[in-house]
């Protein structure tokens, strides 16, 4: 499983590698549609290989889907804590139940403890 592993990242590269050297020529990203930059008065552009325009737009949709879904489990992250939480104290009631019971002890010393306290 190791090899198919590195075998698929290699295609990867390599397929990744072959879509940069195939969109080497500079286009020029702008901020602004062109009357919305004139009306504001901001005309940022910049000149980018175009291999880099693909790539960050992959990387921005990753970024923006993995903080969407981040988000969208809030519910069940905030559930699980308060799950947690409740879990812990009911184990350190149980181990404090115990102490008090003597479960700790020796079984016929805890009954004979048991049937001393009913008289």
């Amino acid at each position: 499983m190791r090899y198919f592993r590195y075998a698929f990242l290699a295609a990867l590269g390599l397929v990744l590698v072959t879509i940069a050297l195939a969109n080497r020529a500079d286009v020029s990203v702008q901020l602004l549609p062109n009357d919305f930059a004139a009306f504001l008065g901001v005309q940022y552009a910049a000149q980018l290989p175009l291999f880099i325009v693909i790539f960050g737009g992959i990387v921005a949709g990753l970024l923006i889907g993995f903080v969407w879904e981040w988000i969208r489990e809030f519910k069940q992250r905030a559930e699980a804590n308060r799950t947690r939480k409740e879990l812990n104290g009911l184990r350190a009631e149980v181990a404090r139940l115990k102490e008090e019971k003597g479960e700790h002890k020796d079984d016929v010393l805890a009954l004979l403890e048991d049937s001393n306290a009913t008289r």
